[in-house]
């Protein structure tokens, strides 16, 4: 089989096959994206995170969780490439996978990162012209995105304990291109105490659909916080995926009316 080297988004140099055969994605958003780039029959293994598209990764074999890696159910698949993310996984999992397999790792915080990272894995799985097109379409939809008014943003992706996205995350990256203000200057994911939530006297709550399945039962909690704040539900996939579901950002952001 012959093989090519790619560098990943992390620095690693990966030697993989130029037309590899047994995919294994270990990350929602990209499981979506390998599907999109036309690579359904080469995909063998995915998370049980991976929902989309749900027809067909609803019978794929599941390799464990997105940090909680199945690794016996990997080596029954024998994978000839994986693709992971630096934030989705953890470490150690993918320390021990890449003693025997090519693994091709992500690292994303920004849209640009994400356009890279579909262009590149085009050329890792020979779609490169499918990958050109999807990213120059996605680009196109971001080039139309309607700027909000710039109120303060709490944006929420967990409860007990409450946590946030901060800075140098995508989920910051896309309340910027539509023009709201991060009220959390913290990096990454900073926990928050109810006290701490009123202290940052946010003009807008955006409750995230996931990770944590966030619902109009509590609205009320948050509303005794901070009583003058408007308070949304919000399709987390439309903030924090970054692979080709990025082509239905824009129309969903542009709908919001806030």
């Amino acid at each position: 089989m012959h093989k090519q080297v790619v560098r990943d988004q992390m620095g690693f140099d990966v030697e993989a096959p130029i037309r590899p055969q047994a995919i294994v994605s270990l990350v929602p958003s990209q499981t979506e994206l390998l599907f999109d780039l036309g690579l359904e029959k080469l995909i063998k293994g995915v998370t049980k995170f991976c929902i989309h598209p749900h027809d067909k990764v609803s019978g794929l074999p599941k390799i464990g969780g997105t940090k909680n890696f199945n690794f016996e159910a990997i080596d029954e698949i024998n994978p000839d490439l994986i693709i992971g993310n630096k934030e989705e996984n953890y470490q150690e999992g993918i320390t021990k996978l890449k003693e025997k397999y090519p693994v091709w790792m992500s690292d994303i915080s920004t849209v640009e990162g994400a356009l890279e990272m579909i262009k590149q894995l085009g050329k890792v799985t020979g779609k490169t012209l499918e990958a050109s097109t999807l990213s120059n379409a996605i680009e196109s939809g971001f080039a139309g995105l309607q700027k909000k008014n710039p109120k303060r943003t709490l944006y929420l992706i967990w409860r007990n304990p409450y946590m946030v996205a901060g800075k140098e995350t995508f989920i910051d990256e896309m309340l910027s291109h539509i023009g709201l203000e991060n009220a959390a200057k913290e990096n990454r994911y900073p926990e928050l105490s109810p006290s701490e939530i009123k202290a940052f006297d946010p003009q807008l709550i955006l409750l995230s659909s996931e990770p944590y399945p966030f619902k109009a039962k509590h609205f009320d909690e948050f509303t005794d916080l901070c009583p003058k704040a408007d308070i949304r539900i919000v399709d987390g996939e439309m903030f924090s995926w970054y692979g080709s579901r990025l082509l239905k950002a824009p129309a969903y952001l542009n709908s919001l009316s806030f």
